[in-house]
């Protein structure tokens, strides 16, 4: 079995790398989607050849139980759409785990089932909450699913100023679906996926 990382260190450099990517400038990203719940916009990646994707948008919960439906839990295997199965296979300290789950096919199959094996941390970010991941090289890929990784990503979920029952919630997500596929498929899939992702979440928190 792979030597699993130094949680501590991880998570630091990861939550640092979050940051920065939220201090990116507004005009380096172009719009890639738009919904009644969600704007995702792109920028090209510096970890891959693929595109580095930020979504925000407006959801009518407190931070902490928005956090609580994303992050790896009870929850999120319940309202994600596109999550097919997810295990926790080791828990660090520090609300660190290493989790592998599997995705649905996209694109009529287009895009085939995927793994991923995560890193995932949350902590603490400014009034609210950040949760964050990336992937591993761990263990042996499951029969009939590629292996995709997850560069570095993340969401920050703080409440509103003027409303503390409503939180804004910022995603930055880069993923490497690998496999032969055109990148156009990956492009259209990974916009709508993120979209998704909210409309997902809001149902789920009205429930």
């Amino acid at each position: 079995m792979e030597i699993l990382p130094d949680a501590a260190s991880l998570a630091t450099k990861l939550k640092n790398t979050l940051i920065q990517y939220h201090s990116i400038e507004d005009g380096e990203w172009r719009i890639a989607k738009k919904t009644k719940d969600a704007t995702v916009w792109r920028k090209l990646s510096e970890e891959f050849s693929g595109y580095l994707y930020k979504a925000q948008g407006v959801v009518e919960d407190i931070t902490n139980r928005v956090v609580d439906h994303i992050r790896p839990g009870p929850y999120r295997l319940d309202w994600d759409s596109l999550m097919t199965t997810m295990d926790i296979v080791e828990k660090f300290e520090e609300n660190c785990c290493v989790m592998r789950y599997t995705t649905a096919g996209q694109l009529w199959n287009i895009i085939s089932p995927r793994e991923f094996v995560d890193f995932s941390y949350t902590t603490q970010y400014e009034e609210g909450l950040l949760t964050c991941g990336i992937s591993l090289d761990y263990g042996e890929v499951r029969p009939n699913f590629v292996r995709g990784f997850n560069h570095p990503c993340g969401w920050f979920c703080v409440p509103l100023k003027d409303r503390p029952d409503q939180s804004l919630l910022t995603g930055f997500i880069q993923t490497e679906l690998r496999g032969m596929l055109p990148q156009s498929a990956v492009d259209t899939a990974m916009a709508s996926t993120v979209a998704n992702f909210y409309s997902d979440l809001r149902k789920a928190l009205k429930t």
